[in-house]
Order: structure tokens, then sequence, then C-alpha cells
């Protein structure tokens, strides 16, 4: 890829988003970004004190041609990142706000790509974990998960409850995804990046440390644990945010990356695991002390996988839990 590549984030000022936005810019691209109001456009353009980011606001993913004039203003664009999509367990209708906006809005953004950017040659969506293991129910204790495997749940299932929503809407929009690629044949290649947890600082400085999203707040909850309180358990997979932007860009820039899903897992963390890094590296903070004994009772019995397929593609060391949870400890005590 050349210096002067134009690349298109859709989602631009979600979590990973802004870690995308920032190591494109810090490549030397060009960088459109879709968000929801121009307030947040603007405050994403601050946080980047770069004129090589622009914005552009689509309001709802999901309506009919979100996408079309925002492709259509850019006739530069070679590389769309499509990030945007619901992160939420709470809804008043599951299919509504979770299922259907996913799908609707990877199907739009495929669409005004096919029609209105034909130059757009690469096409990376961030879909999750929750598209390729099975949880709760749908959990097989045996398996061994890889690039290859789907979470079983079906559409009925995925209204049951927000938890099996937000996995199905995953599911269900990565293969609308795939399905479009089938059906359409568009002249653009397509790759998926599916992240378990993702912890790690933000990209720029928080401003605000009540706004922390919903992942970055799982190590901040620790934080403001008191020394007596239980360590509520929390056992699942982790990756470092920045090793999912990173693994955005290398989707585009390699070719051994088309068709591929990216399963990005570091390790397996806990809650407890977090607290002992606290204590080990910020001994003056006053918060209960991880035990990692029980850490490991409480990660027994966890998914069994093998990303070592995306571990060789993307060629690069993952960063540690320790270092994953130092980085964004120091990221909050720095912000007055």
């Amino acid at each position: 890829m050349t210096s002067t590549t134009t690349i298109f984030v859709s989602g631009a000022n979600g979590y990973i988003a802004q870690h995308i936005v920032k190591q494109l810019l810090e490549q030397g691209h060009t960088v459109v970004g879709s968000v929801r109001s121009a307030n947040k456009g603007e405050y994403l353009k601050e946080l980047t004190q770069s004129n090589k980011f622009s914005y552009e606001v689509v309001s709802d993913i999901s309506a009919p041609g979100a996408f079309d004039d925002a492709l259509k203003k850019h006739p530069d664009v070679t590389v769309f990142i499509h990030t945007a999509s619901p992160v939420t367990f709470q809804a008043d209708d599951i299919e509504r706000d979770i299922i259907l906006p996913a799908i609707q809005g990877t199907k739009n953004a495929l669409t005004a790509i096919k029609t209105y950017a034909p130059q757009v040659g690469r096409v990376v969506i961030t879909s999750s974990l929750g598209a390729v293991f099975g949880f709760d129910e749908y959990f097989e204790k045996d398996k061994v998960y890889d690039e290859d495997s789907w979470n079983p749940i079906k559409y009925k299932e995925s209204l049951l409850n927000a938890r099996n929503g937000y996995y199905g809407s995953k599911k269900f929009a990565e293969l609308a995804a795939v399905e479009f690629v089938e059906n359409e044949k568009p002249k653009f290649a397509i790759s998926f990046v599916n992240p378990s947890f993702v912890f790690g600082p933000q990209a720029y400085a928080i401003k605000d440390k009540n706004q922390l999203n919903l992942s970055a707040e799982v190590v901040n909850k620790v934080l403001k644990l008191k020394p007596t309180d239980n360590i509520p358990v929390f056992a699942g997979r982790f990756v470092d945010v920045r090793d999912v932007a990173r693994a955005h860009l290398i989707a585009f820039e390699k070719d051994e990356a088309i068709n591929k899903r990216l399963l990005m897992i570091t390790s397996l963390a806990s809650n407890e695991q977090i607290a002992y890094y606290i204590n080990r590296h910020f001994p003056e903070l006053p918060i209960p002390r991880g035990d990692l004994k029980k850490s490991e009772e409480q990660l027994k019995g966890s998914h069994k996988y093998d990303n070592s397929r995306t571990k060789a593609l993307v060629g690069f060391d993952f960063i540690s839990l320790e270092d994953s949870v130092v980085d964004s400890v120091q990221q909050v005590l720095d912000t007055k």
C-alpha cells in the first residue's frame, strides 16, 4: 500500500476504530471516518490533530442507502474498514436494536461500495469471537475452536435474550457479508477480524473516566474496588486493542488475508489476574490482592482454541495481559 491510500472507516469513533484511525494516520494514510453525528466527528477530528482525517455523518447505518452519499463524495477511497455495529447487552427489542442494525449495516456498506465505489479493492469487517465460539448452552467443552468454527446459535435463539442477540448479530452480519460476496461477486476482496474480549488503553488521552467503553471498563472496575471487596468473577479470553487495530491493517495489506478470519486471542484472562498485575505494578493503589491460584481454578473449563494460523499470518507478537493492564491503568491514573 502507498502512503497516499485513502481509507474509509465506519463507526470511526468506536474504541477499536479509534486505534485503527490512529495507526492508519501514523502510517501516512488519509482517513475518512463515518460517525453518527457532527459533534462526534468534530470530537474525533480534535483528538487526531490531523489534516489527513475527515468525517462523514451516517446517523443510522441500518437505514437504506446509509453509506451511499458518503462514498459518492470520496472517489479516492480504495479500502473500506467496517467497524460500525451495535455493542450492547441491553435492548428493548433485540431484533430491532441489535441484530438487524448489524446485518443491515453490513449489507448497506457492501452495497454502497459495489454501486458507488468500484475503485475499492479491499474490505475488512470487524466481527467477533461471538461469531466463532459457542457460549453458554452452545459451548462445547471438548471442541477446539479455530478460524473455521462458527457459533451454532440459530436466528430464533438469538432473539431469546440480549446476550444471545449480541452473539447472533455478529454471526449473522458476518454470514451476510459472506453471502453478499458469493452472490454479488463484487470487485473487492474481503477479510474479517474476530477479536475476543478487548482490553487496553484508549487510542487518545481519556477526557472522561466515567465514559469508558464496555471492554476498557473491565480493568477500570477492578481499579475501583476497595481493599475489602470481593473480586467479581470474570474469566474469559483477552486481546489488546492495539493488536486488534494492527490486524485490521494487515487484513487489507496482505493477500494471504483475503477471505480469511483473523481470530484475535492473546490468552485467557481473569479479574484475579488483573488485580494481581495492578498490585504488582501499582502497590500504592488500595485494591484487593489478586489470587493467581483462584484465577487458575476460574479459568478451568474455558474454551479450548487454536489461532496459530492467525498468529502466523499477522506475524507480530501479541501484547501480554500484564502489559495491557499496566498501560490501561497508567492511562486512567494520568487522567486528571
